[in-house]
């Protein structure tokens, strides 16, 4: 039986992809619904791996691909039937509209074709580790979206609920104590928070005048938001239960009201909205629910990880039994949320925002946050620090309360260094003294270095040992070398002398001789790959090693110059 011959471009690669004209007309939707709808759903365009055969034999221009599967995998979503409908309700909203039949034009607008994304959510994210896994971009879009004003491209409905769903996230953090890493820059406030057993990261932006950028698509960003803010729901809404708390949050029952007039909803979300207070829970707990596990000795692995918990331990109550005060120019929210993540106390004056909770005359705050010089701040309390905010930021990365005399008022502050750069850094990057000192670099140079001498010391006593045999040796055969002398008096043996060897040379001279041996051992096909990698960090090293005498320079004329101005003083 002779098998039939296909004709070209029917079947492998120009069967698998059909451009984006093709799939919209299978779908029969416009380009703002296909748009929409792959959004929603999470098909992107592919790259194929032979274009020529994709594009069948058309390479005039290069096309937008999909693949054939996904466009079909589309064809069986309900939402496909909800734009379709939506169409005619505009051309029937636009006809009653024409014809001047106002009760028909309401009586359309209040049966508006709506849809839910719920389902997709489910079906993009089958377990809920999986959404936590992709937590950040969510979290980086609301946070920005919920700083855009009022706008016909942005609606106020949809940034305020994101502001909603921000709020109710940061409420979680705080009550979880699950922040580890905070830092700010240029682009706003950097947060790592451990949730579920997965770390997330997120970045907030700063609270500065909107500024509208050009060749943004909002109509596209909203899209992404409106399928974002149902995920982030979601995932509140299990996370809130599974610490027992109330969801849509409220404030607990210990919550303290100034005024009676403040128990209206309006005050009850302006107090839920400071960060000030703690939530109701649905379950309240005992010591009797606190379970401690068993202590099995299985191995370092676990020595470790205990000892790991125990410093997180320790993180989440770094700022316990401290009260803290901010200024007017301090920016209030993330103060707020990193001290109370980490179980300090905080307030704030009553004329700047609602929700404080003690006025600055309280005897028992410990710390006062300013940014202004020395002499515009009313030091009048000697029983508590008036330290800037970096202070707060830096004792959370070193997870410790660092000494507050380098953070005063009107004090030059130390570099604020970045406790993410550390995990993406390779070998030969720059390495600030800083972060040296914070690190322990220095402390394990030294430690290198005693043990260095140690072992120099242990190698002499070796040698003095050997010496002291030898010479006993030498007078036990003292006698028979007479004899032989008699006997052969032109032959003579020279007293040996014991040779000192380095073992750090001979390691890394075993060690140079094995790199040489697998450099050697590398395949042909990826010896330009490994030459590129040599390249690159080499540059790396000769930008470091500029970077370090820069700062070199820079520390000895700071120095030059602080000491000019002592002189002068």
């Amino acid at each position: 039986m002779v098998a039939r011959r296909h004709k070209k471009y029917e079947t492998g690669e120009a069967s698998n992809y059909v451009t984006r004209k093709q799939a919209m007309q299978k779908l029969q939707l416009n380009l703002k619904d296909f748009r929409r709808l792959c959004i929603l759903k999470g098909i992107h365009p592919r790259e194929p791996r032979n274009r020529k055969r994709a594009q069948k034999g058309d390479m005039t221009n290069i096309k937008t691909m999909y693949h054939e599967k996904d466009i079909r995998f589309l064809l069986h979503e309900p939402i496909v039937w909800k734009f379709r409908d939506f169409k005619v309700f505009l051309k029937k909203l636009k006809k009653a509209y024409a014809k001047g039949n106002e009760n028909a034009a309401e009586r359309l607008k209040s049966n508006k074709p709506r849809y839910s994304l719920d389902h997709i959510v489910r079906e993009r994210y089958p377990t809920f580790v999986d959404a936590i896994r992709d937590l950040e971009d969510c979290l980086c879009l609301c946070f920005l979206y919920a700083t855009f004003p009022k706008n016909p491209k942005t609606p106020v409905e949809m940034v305020g609920l994101c502001r909603r769903l921000c709020i109710e996230f940061m409420h979680y953090v705080i009550e979880s104590k699950s922040l580890r890493k905070v830092f700010v820059s240029i682009k706003g406030y950097y947060y790592q928070a451990q949730i579920m057993g997965q770390i997330v990261t997120w970045i907030v932006p700063h609270s500065f005048a909107y500024e509208h950028p050009q060749g943004v698509d909002f109509r596209l960003m909203s899209i992404f938001v409106e399928f974002y803010t149902t995920m982030l729901g979601f995932v509140l809404f299990r996370l809130y239960h599974n610490l027992n708390l109330q969801y849509p949050p409220a404030l607990g029952s210990g919550a303290e009201i100034t005024n009676a007039d403040e128990s209206t909803d309006e005050m009850q979300h302006e107090r839920v909205v400071a960060l000030n207070q703690s939530l109701a829970k649905t379950v309240i707990e005992t010591d009797d629910d606190k379970v401690e596990l068993d202590d099995i000795n299985v191995g370092d692995n676990l020595e470790e990880a205990k000892r790991e918990a125990e410093e997180i331990e320790r993180l989440k109550g770094l700022f316990k039994g401290l009260k803290f005060f901010l200024g007017r120019e301090i920016p209030r929210e993330s103060l707020v949320f990193m001290i109370r993540s980490f179980g300090g106390e905080v307030s704030w004056d009553e004329t700047v925002a609602p929700g404080s909770s003690y006025q600055i005359q309280n005897t028992s705050i410990t710390h006062q946050i300013v940014d202004r010089p020395r002499d515009d701040v009313d030091m009048t309390h000697i029983n508590r620090y008036y330290v800037q905010p970096q202070w707060v930021f830096d004792s959370i990365n070193r997870r410790e309360l660092l000494p507050v005399h380098k953070y005063f008022a009107g004090e030059s502050l130390p570099p604020h260094l970045s406790p993410f750069i550390s995990e993406e850094r390779r070998v030969g990057d720059y390495v600030p003294p800083e972060e040296k000192e914070m690190l322990g670099l220095n402390e394990k140079k030294e430690v290198l270095e005693n043990q260095s001498e140690e072992s120099e010391a242990e190698e002499s006593e070796d040698a003095e040992s050997e010496d002291e045999e030898e010479v006993e040796d030498e007078d036990n055969v003292s006698a028979g070398e007479k004899v032989e002398e008699k006997e052969s008096t032109t032959m003579e043996v020279a007293k040996g002398k014991p040779s000192k060897e380095d073992k750090d040379e001979v390691q890394k001279k075993m060690e140079d001789e094995e790199y040489r041996l697998r450099v050697m051992m590398i395949k042909k096909k990826h010896r330009g790959l490994y030459k590129s990698m040599m390249k690159s960090r080499k540059k790396r090293v000769n930008e470091s090693k500029q970077l370090e005498r820069k700062r070199k320079m820079h520390d000895e004329s700071s120095s030059v110059a602080e000491s000019k101005s002592k002189r002068k003083k």
